[in-house]
């Protein structure tokens, strides 16, 4: 990373300095409604839950040409993320802090603060921050996880529950002078703009005459506020009940004559109108208003506050990078923001998001910086993807890849499988079975083309149904909640009562330690002594709750969020989605006591072409640098108990020292669990 043309960068950066700062910015998106999924509120389903998978979504060219979805056949949602790209600092088992280049959170912080993803729908995503941010990252200052507020003397906050996006601010609303607001019909000799039905507002219509254009458009959110206006003609004062927050119903941008005259004033020819149904306040009176203020109503586009962003993002650097987890058919916006470095000032750092083995929407969202683009320092970029495939896959920084990924640029990602949304009592097989050689659900007869699987035309298809109909049924799992898959199996085979993404990483933390001390780095003698999963090594992995580090900038941060202690009802499942990480290290995990049940393989279910089941039973695994596993421990015939799962190499089970840390967890085998069937659950 030490390149003899940094020098010249920097010479560059300084003469450009004025174009890159106007060039870029920190921005997000979160779109409430797209093509695919064109509907905001959908009854509240899109918006803030997953709808039931009802057959594959069918398309249709609407009227304006677009191929949209035919109304009804709408599956998934919409879900967003941000994600900050910087630098950190990490504790280890035996307390040494490691130097890191890393992700961070700026969305979902309380969420991630639990160890689950970060991922979040529309409604929770674009919800600015209720309070006042501090310094360093909220969910530790604020109490994520325990309401505590440790070191500070204070007494302990609430929880911390804010998921939305750092820095999330409203747009800058345009504000004019309200010349005159006529409430009710408009009569002669008061002229009506051009956009009133047949001349003339309805009785319960309010027509805004302002000194300049709002630029606003119909269905634009308006406030009349500010009720400083004049008393009137005759002293009549305009009713109270006009002011507030109004929807536009039509706009008249300078149509009407430059020299119209109302109430006896001049008048620029700015209008529009809202309703209000009720009537409330309504009046015949024209009004001379001026003093009076309307403004468009303050929204969210992405417009965001640089400086929590900077507070909060600054020294956040994640191990591993914030959890994404989303489900089939839904539609990914995953914003990076690259707030620079601030332990390596001399560095100029580009940052990319590449999800590793994951069908894109287009090479543009590859993160290979060759094929797409690269984020610079001070600027935002999100990233678009479409869900076709469940499994299990991984993420990272594509710019100088050995490097950053070393320095700790690696994150999970999981897709869930439209099979755990059969309604209940559906036949796992015929809802997502095959007619004429072709995967799709029989309650529909046209297939969903971006997941047909033919096996006889198609030998790469990404999935295969069993060959044959087992009557296996959505039901519930051993915790009472709708049962969950891995895969869409349509057997049942893959089914789990918990789940824990588990990442194997190495660190070199002479590696590390140069890059810090800004002297080269020497890849040829890489090689990992610190052995994690999880970011933690044991006995880290089995502490609940998030694992902080107070960094250089004083604050406390969230290095390491999520545990790796496993929970598991007795007689249930845990499904165990494993990424390995390493850029220099095969890495081999051992189960003891507890089988382990491989049903998937570089995010693919183990099936071949015929359907017939590849799964298999194992007490060990291996995996090497950039594959996954899906594995379930099958506590089927397991007494209660504590289990280990652990690294059989023996060097990895230290961290360059006797007696601490390694690549270990322990499996606990529950009379119950509580909390759910993912991260936070306790057993009992």
């Amino acid at each position: 990373m030490r390149r003899p043309y940094q020098l010249w960068s920097l010479v560059a950066l300084i003469c450009l300095a004025t174009v890159a700062a106007s060039a870029q910015s920190f921005r997000v998106q979160c779109p409430t409604s797209t093509i695919t999924h064109p509907d905001p509120t959908n009854g509240g389903v899109v918006n803030s839950s997953e709808p039931a998978y009802n057959g594959p979504t069918q398309f249709t060219t609407n009227k304006d040409g677009y191929v949209s979805p035919t109304a009804g056949t709408v599956n998934g949602a919409i879900k967003c993320q941000q994600i900050s790209g910087g630098d950190g600092l990490m504790t280890e088992a035996d307390g040494t802090q490691t130097f890191m280049f890393s992700f961070g959170p700026l969305s979902g912080l309380a969420d991630i603060a639990a160890g689950l993803p970060g991922t979040q729908f529309p409604n929770l995503f674009n919800t600015p921050y209720p309070g006042t941010l501090v310094r360093g990252d909220p969910a530790t200052t604020d109490g994520a996880a325990s309401g505590a507020s440790p070191g500070t003397g204070l007494p302990p906050l609430a929880p911390f529950t804010w998921n939305g996006a750092v820095g999330l601010a409203p747009d800058i609303p345009n504000i004019v002078t309200v010349s005159d607001i006529i409430a009710g019909p408009l009569t002669s000799p008061l002229a009506a703009p051009h956009c009133a039905p047949g001349g003339a507002a309805s009785a319960n219509t309010v027509t805004v005459f302002t000194d300049s254009p709002l630029g606003v458009s119909v269905g634009s959110q308006i406030v009349i506020a500010n009720d400083a206006h004049s008393t009137g003609i005759g002293g009549t004062p305009t009713p109270m009940g006009l002011l507030g927050t109004y929807t536009v119903t039509c706009v008249d941008n300078g149509g009407l004559a430059p020299d119209l005259v109302v109430d006896g004033g001049g008048f620029n020819g700015f209008a529009f109108q809202y309703s209000d149904p009720a009537g409330a306040g309504l009046s015949n009176v024209g009004n001379d208003n001026a003093g009076t203020a309307a403004a468009v109503a303050p929204a969210n586009d992405g417009h965001v506050d640089p400086r929590p962003i900077i507070d909060v993002g600054v020294m956040n650097g994640n191990i591993p990078a914030p959890l994404a987890a989303f489900d089939e058919d839904d539609e990914f916006f995953l914003t990076l923001t690259n707030v620079g470095m601030i332990m390596r000032p001399d560095l100029f750092e580009q940052h990319t998001v590449h999800f590793h083995g994951y069908p894109n929407a287009s090479s543009f969202y590859d993160g290979v910086p060759d094929a797409s683009v690269a984020i610079n320092i001070g600027a935002s970029f999100t990233y678009y993807y479409l869900a076709p495939d469940a499994g299990t896959y991984f993420w990272h920084c594509h710019i100088t890849p050995p490097e950053h990924l070393q320095m700790g640029m690696v994150g999970q990602l999981y897709v869930r499988p439209r099979q755990d949304r059969v309604p209940s009592g559906g036949n796992l097989y015929t809802y997502l079975g095959y007619q004429n050689g072709i995967s799709e659900p029989s309650t529909n007869p046209v297939a969903d083309l971006r997941t047909a699987c033919s096996p006889a035309a198609d030998i790469l298809c990404s999935a295969t149904m069993p060959a044959i109909n087992t009557g296996a049924t959505q039901g519930l799992d051993k915790l009472g909640n709708p049962q969950k898959y891995v895969y869409n199996d349509g057997d049942g085979s893959t089914a789990y009562d918990t789940e824990y993404p588990i990442q194997m990483h190495g660190f070199d933390p002479n590696f590390h330690f140069v890059g810090m001390t800004f002297n080269p780095e020497m890849f040829v003698d890489m090689k990992d002594k610190y052995f994690l999963l999880n970011g933690r090594s044991y006995p880290d992995t089995v502490a609940a709750g998030p694992q902080a580090t107070v960094s250089t900038d004083g604050q406390m941060h969230y290095s390491q969020p999520m545990p790796a202690l496993i929970n598991i009802p007795v007689g249930g499942k845990a499904s165990l989605r494993l990424v390995n990480l390493s850029v220099s290290e095969y890495h081999t995990l051992q189960s003891l006591g507890v089988p382990m049940k491989v049903v998937g393989w570089n995010a693919k279910l183990l099936r071949d072409q015929a359907g017939n089941n590849t799964e298999y039973y194992t007490n060990s695994i291996t995996l090497g640098g950039g594959e996954s596993l899906d594995v379930i421990l099958d506590a089927t015939n397991t007494p209660v108990g504590t289990y280990y799962l652990y690294s059989p190499n023996l060097d990895h089970l230290s961290n360059d020292a006797e007696n601490f840390g390694g690549m270990m967890t322990e499996v606990h085998v529950c009379n119950s669990v509580t909390g759910g069937n993912t991260y936070g659950n306790t057993c009992n």
